[in-house]
């Protein structure tokens, strides 16, 4: 531990051979990070490179007066990264190249189908394009997997209820399930009484004269200790 401080603290200072070496060192945090979001619809390639960019946020911002475990830190930093990246870019990707093409490519569709008579090819829509019949065929296979997201999930659901909707509450789930791994790190690195001052108050719902009287300690220190306690715990998640 005291190794990597030494190295948080030159990365500090500038020494990016010090900041390059934390994060190498670090990787296998990124990958355990990973698993948790497998099935999202993004590679697992993806998930790292963003993860990297949170592992070196999490070491230009750690703050070594707090006498943390700096994977205590990092996994937040980490885990906040992905989860932004997963948010705001939404559970399907398509680029803007392809985006742009398929709208060309249903403008073409249409005015081909009523000059032929029928449903044109692949092949004609791309010679009509000027583009290649994989690129056109991306495009259209793209643009069904995003409307298939919003089709019903069950055509008996008086609800209407589509797939969207339904991947969104599983993904819900999975953050909460996130979220309860994290708290439970944090946790975990507190000191045993301040650990067991937070058990007892948000785990076990006791109060704070049942604390003061379970750890023989006033009820005002109960108080005091908890808001610190809290504030610590707020700073490390940011």
């Amino acid at each position: 531990m005291d190794e990597t401080m030494d190295l948080i603290r030159m990365a500090h200072e500038g020494d990016k051979t010090a900041r390059d070496r934390l994060v190498v060192e670090n990787m296998g945090l990124i990958w355990s990070i990973i698993r948790r979001f497998e099935g999202r619809g993004c590679e697992r390639e993806d998930l790292f490179q963003i993860g990297s960019i949170g592992l070196m946020k999490a070491v230009d911002h750690f703050d070594l007066s707090l006498g943390l475990k700096f994977s205590t830190y990092a996994v937040p930093m980490i885990t906040g990264e992905i989860k932004r990246f997963l948010r705001d870019d939404g559970m399907i990707k398509v680029s803007r190249t392809l985006k742009e093409l398929g709208i060309k490519v249903h403008g073409a569709r249409q005015e081909l189908s009523l000059k032929l008579g029928r449903e044109p090819t692949v092949e004609e829509i791309a010679e009509t394009l000027g583009e290649s019949s994989e690129q056109v065929a991306a495009s259209i296979e793209s643009a069904a997997e995003v409307e298939s997201l919003y089709r019903p999930a069950n055509y008996n659901d008086e609800q209407g209820a589509c797939l969207m909707d339904r991947l969104r509450a599983e993904s819900k789930e999975q953050e909460n399930l996130l979220n309860s791994m994290t708290l439970k790190e944090l946790v975990s690195s507190l000191e045993n009484r301040d650990r067991e001052i937070i058990l007892r108050r948000y785990f076990e719902n006791q109060t704070q004269s049942q604390v003061a009287k379970e750890l023989n300690i006033s009820q005002v220190q109960v108080s005091r200790l908890e808001k610190k306690i809290l504030k610590s715990m707020r700073e490390k998640l940011i």
